[in-house]
């Protein structure tokens, strides 16, 4: 019986002496169609299809013999060794590896890679891995079937992104096509097949010259910002004060009840001065902005740049101008009361949260929430601002935080 089979990794360059010798002494191979077809593979050895990896670790481990699996690119990043190492198949796994895809598509594009966001879209996450794109200025997408280049760029609408598309890496067929997001979905793509969605760089912050520090951030663009639900200008005394419904304490606890994160879609219904949608889109969530003034979409779109973040700002009133917009994941609504609350109940996102000023309007806000179907939290609100020199009121606060959750959900990784 099988206990230990031999990774490699295939970039379409010629394999190295480690991969030729374990092949050489290989009885059984698993790769996908253009793997099988390698001249280095024994002519008596038994050939696998590679389709479901988990099928096919226990026919090696079943297998009397040696076994070596073939995979695109590094089979430890997104790839095969993840589910070949689980521990009910038993199986000791050496990895030969070979440049990623990603790194070979950032590479054709002469791009940095560093500060990317990486993300798989398949079935149940492609809504997930559109909504990164959304929010981050560089997102490179590993495709698959039915969650390619044109879906990716059909669920993006509204959006302008710039797409790099690397098809079939590494083999006499490749190509890489740069085209914006509207055009993209005119084309057929060929899989296998890397997807580099470029954005731009919000409120003009040029990337650091020196390079950031860690991976996968967007070191260099958003500035210096620590902390959460901030005054929206905290040194303007020119400012006009937020309304009930933009307090600092208000906000830091709609952001704590609704959880946004990266993958996330937030809808955020009446932006007013888009404090909590910049709040939002900090935490690396995807997020609409919505609202009927267009002095508040103005004042949303610089907040968004004073934070250095992206997130898309939507003139229109609520509900009707709801029904165009893609599904949302939590909701924060700012204003419209019971009737725009129950057309965002309609969409079923996890979260809702929203406010009132009166305990009239708390009611019929959580009777909405709870005719949609949605387990409601309501708390009364006050908070009092001090002067810390002579402990004196400067400003008060009352308001009622509503609160929806769908009972039957738990967090889930893709809608």
């Amino acid at each position: 019986m099988a206990d230990r089979v031999t990774v490699i990794g295939w970039d379409g360059s010629p394999l190295t002496a480690a991969a030729t010798s374990a092949l050489a002494a290989a009885t059984l191979v698993a790769g996908a169609g253009h793997h099988l077809a390698l001249p280095q593979i024994p002519g008596n050895a038994e050939r696998i299809r590679l389709g479901s990896v988990d099928l096919a670790a226990r026919r090696i481990a079943g297998h009397r013999g040696t076994a070596v699996v073939l995979a695109d690119g590094d089979p430890g990043f997104f790839g095969v060794v993840r589910t070949l190492r689980a521990p009910e198949h038993g199986l000791e796994v050496e990895v030969v590896p070979a440049v990623s895809s990603v790194a070979t598509a950032f590479a054709r594009a002469g791009m940095p890679w560093d500060d990317a966001q990486i993300v798989v879209a398949g079935r149940r996450t492609l809504r997930r891995a559109v909504n990164v794109c959304r929010a981050h200025p560089k997102v490179a997408v590993l495709t698959s079937p039915g969650a390619g280049p044109a879906e990716l760029a059909l669920l993006l609408e509204g959006v302008h992104r710039t797409f790099v598309i690397c098809e079939e890496l590494g083999t006499d067929a490749e190509q890489v096509t740069v085209l914006t997001s509207d055009r993209v979905a005119d084309h057929v793509w060929r899989d296998p097949n890397v997807v580099i969605v470029i954005g731009g760089v919000a409120g003009g912050h040029p990337a650091a010259a020196g390079g950031g520090w860690i991976a996968g951030r967007d070191t260099g663009y958003p500035p210096g910002i620590r902390g959460w639900a901030l005054p929206e200008r905290p040194h303007d005394p020119r400012a006009e004060a937020p309304d009930e419904g933009e307090s600092e304490p208000l906000r830091a606890l709609q952001l704590a009840r609704l959880g946004p994160r990266t993958g996330d879609l937030v809808w955020d219904v009446g932006s007013g001065g888009g404090a909590f949608a910049a709040d939002a889109a900090r935490f690396g969530a995807a997020v609409i902005a919505v609202d009927a003034d267009p002095a508040a979409c103005t004042r949303t779109d610089a907040a968004a740049r004073r934070a250095g973040v992206r997130l898309q700002v939507v003139h229109g009133r609520a509900p009707h101008v709801l029904e165009r917009l893609p599904e949302p994941d939590v909701v924060r609504i700012g204003g419209g009361g019971a009737e725009v609350v129950a057309a965002c109940a309609d969409r079923r996102p996890e979260r809702i949260v929203a406010h009132a000023s009166t305990r009239d309007g708390a009611e019929a806000i959580g009777a909405a929430l709870a005719g949609g179907g949605y387990s409601v939290e309501c708390a009364l609100l006050q908070s009092v601002e001090l002067d810390p020199q002579g402990w004196a009121e400067r400003e008060r606060s009352v308001v009622f935080l509503l609160s929806g959750r769908q009972p039957d959900r738990a967090v889930s990784g893709a809608r």
